[in-house]
């Protein structure tokens, strides 16, 4: 049996859809294991452009089985949601091909208003959350004022532990903040409305992947963001609020014993960073202006531009060691194609001495980005497919990101698509 993990290596959005999208062509399952809908998996295949939240990035596969582990914060509205848009585009979601863990806590009704509610209060002081209700999920599962899935086979018990815990949160959202109570009546809306229309995926998730585990299935687990926002080891406390590292898939999927073979980290080939927090390579002005536009980094939702940079080599390695990644996939190089000099972040300056290594959280401010160029290629290299038919410009920067994290890049993507794509070895 075959286990690999594909995560994310800096602040996320670094193309792990597109890559878990490519790769599920040689694997069963595929598994997310912690994260919600505060983040997006863009796909885009000869089915179409696809934007997924919840669901694994495998679904566009025919014969894979996607599995939402325990660890995931599972908003039943939104998901719903997202499997009726899905199927509207012609791709079929069924028990056949999803399945959610019985173990999975599901985000209640009250989490994403509680999380416009800390945002607003917070002003100026905001960690820039995506207000999709994350943090609070988080804190109440660990607080055990959540429920699982499997409990909606339990009207009664279910009933009674959401009227205990609504009791409870309205309080917070009355007397902290002020808000609207949460009724009953909307909570039986939602449990009809959202939660029944999930029952029939629902099941004994360790059970199937330890028998998928007996019977020499190939798994590829899914981590939502990148190691920078990882709640340990990211830039805290401008991170997510659940472990977003390699180590933690075993844990999240609902396969605790799992022994993962590979490690594919994902790198963007410039840097990019949606929400609030030390971002040592950012890029101001015109020069980021113009990575941007040719990178479409722009927030789908509101059009809200994204902080870029050029690659930051010192944030990269780290993110490779946290990740413990065995090979890298470099995406977006064909958007370097129109810049003369390439910049790329090689080390920080702080306290006046030059460092390589990635610091605690709270000196990152004090950092400062020392940066070389390269020289660009000039061409657009969209075209390509076999690493050879790279110009010598484009080989060479993919050596210096390779000798820099001192580890191979084996895909090389140059096109959102799922063909667009240079595999070495």
């Amino acid at each position: 049996m075959s286990c690999t993990a594909i995560v994310g290596i800096n602040w996320g959005d670094e193309g792990k859809g597109r890559m878990v999208d490519l790769l599920t062509e040689s694997f069963d399952v595929v598994v997310r294991f912690q994260g919600g809908t505060n983040a997006g998996h863009k796909v885009i295949n000869e089915n179409g452009t696809f934007t997924l939240h919840l669901l694994p990035s495998g679904v566009c596969r025919k014969g894979v089985m996607n599995v939402l582990g325990n660890g995931v914060a599972l908003d039943p509205e939104k998901l719903v949601e997202e499997i009726e848009d899905l199927k509207a585009k012609g791709i079929q979601i069924s028990p056949d091909n999803l399945m959610i863990s019985d173990r999975a806590s599901l985000l209640l009704p009250w989490h994403r208003k509680m999380d416009e509610l800390e945002e607003s209060r917070l002003d100026d002081k905001k960690f820039g959350s995506t207000k999709r209700g994350i943090a609070p999920f988080y804190s109440d599962k660990h607080l055990k004022k959540t429920v699982m899935a499997g409990e909606l086979f339990y009207p009664d018990v279910i009933k009674q532990r959401l009227k205990g815990l609504r009791e409870w949160k309205n309080l917070e959202l009355t007397g902290v903040y002020g808000a609207e109570a949460v009724t009953e009546k909307a909570v039986n809306a939602w449990l009809k409305d959202s939660c029944e229309k999930l029952k029939p995926y629902i099941r004994d998730v360790r059970s199937y992947l330890r028998e998928a585990q007996e019977d020499d299935k190939r798994i590829l687990f899914e981590a939502q963001l990148g190691a920078l926002r990882d709640l340990d080891y990211g830039t805290y406390p401008y991170t997510t609020s659940s472990n977003v590292l390699t180590a933690y898939a075993p844990l999240g999927s609902g396969l605790p014993g799992a022994q993962i073979d590979h490690v594919i980290g994902v790198v963007k080939a410039y840097s990019s960073c949606l929400g609030e927090g030390p971002f040592v390579c950012e890029m101001k002005g015109a020069e980021a202006d113009r990575l941007r536009e040719l990178g479409g980094e722009f927030s789908e939702k509101d059009g809200h531009p994204y902080r870029v940079g050029p690659i930051d080599l010192v944030a990269t390695k780290y993110g490779v060691q946290v990740q413990t990644a065995t090979e890298i996939a470099l995406t977006k190089l064909d958007i370097l194609g129109a810049l003369d000099q390439i910049p790329v972040c090689v080390r920080y300056r702080l306290n006046g001495q030059e460092i390589e290594e990635f610091p605690f959280p709270a000196a990152l401010p004090q950092c400062e980005p020392v940066i070389e160029y390269m020289p660009g290629w000039k061409c657009d290299i969209s075209d390509v497919r076999d690493w050879w038919d790279l110009p010598e410009e484009a080989k060479a920067y993919v050596n210096r990101i390779e000798r820099s994290v001192g580890r191979v890049v084996r895909w090389i993507s140059v096109g959102p698509e799922r063909h667009s794509i240079i595999r070495r070895g």
